[in-house]
């Protein structure tokens, strides 16, 4: 079988093919020729992963998944959700991580989660899977892997933070792990 996973991010689609089955073959925006960001303008992380994967399907007529992925905290009314990467004006992590530890300073419930819509489009079905990953915000980045806020984000019951730990822990206990889990048990089915 052959999908589409619409991003043009090189670390996200490393991340998720070493998740995949080996007769799935995974491609990514760039291997069809789509070169165009596809613009993220949906209120929510569910309906931007959609509204990906509905227009590589249209545009390509190619079974294809997307996925959006948010940072909730609590202590912010759940910023910077759906606007995660672009939190600090512009797709800048490092401007986005310091964003949020500068309004963080002093907060003392610094709880938060990450959640990943995963959006499968396919000639036969649409579905929808969801991951969450709950945490805290750490004090300060810590650990060299991994991308986005991975060095601020400690998941529940780790004392590290998703740049501390290897790509394996980081898929199994991750958001995105566990919404790519479901995706292919249904696959599977």
């Amino acid at each position: 079988m052959k999908l589409v996973f619409a991003t043009h991010n090189q670390n996200k689609f490393t991340e998720v093919k070493a998740m995949l089955p080996e007769h799935i073959e995974l491609v990514s925006l760039t291997d069809i020729g789509c070169h165009e960001e596809i613009e993220e303008t949906a209120d929510t992380i569910e309906g931007n992963a959609l509204l990906k994967a509905q227009y590589v399907f249209d545009t390509y007529q190619m079974n294809c998944f997307a996925d959006d992925t948010g940072l909730e905290v609590k202590a912010l009314n759940n910023a910077p959700g759906v606007h995660s990467a672009r939190y600090a004006g512009g797709y800048d992590s490092e401007a986005n991580m310091e964003k949020l530890l500068k309004n963080l300073h002093g907060v003392e419930d610094r709880s938060a989660q990450f959640k990943t819509a995963i959006a499968l489009v396919t000639a036969e079905t649409t579905e929808l899977f969801l991951g969450i990953c709950e945490g805290e915000i750490a004090l300060e980045r810590r650990g060299l892997s991994g991308f986005g806020y991975d060095p601020i984000f400690q998941p529940k019951g780790w004392d590290k933070t998703f740049s501390e730990m290897t790509l394996e822990q980081k898929s199994d206990i991750g958001h995105r792990g566990k919404g790519m889990r479901q995706l292919i048990e249904f696959l599977e089915q």
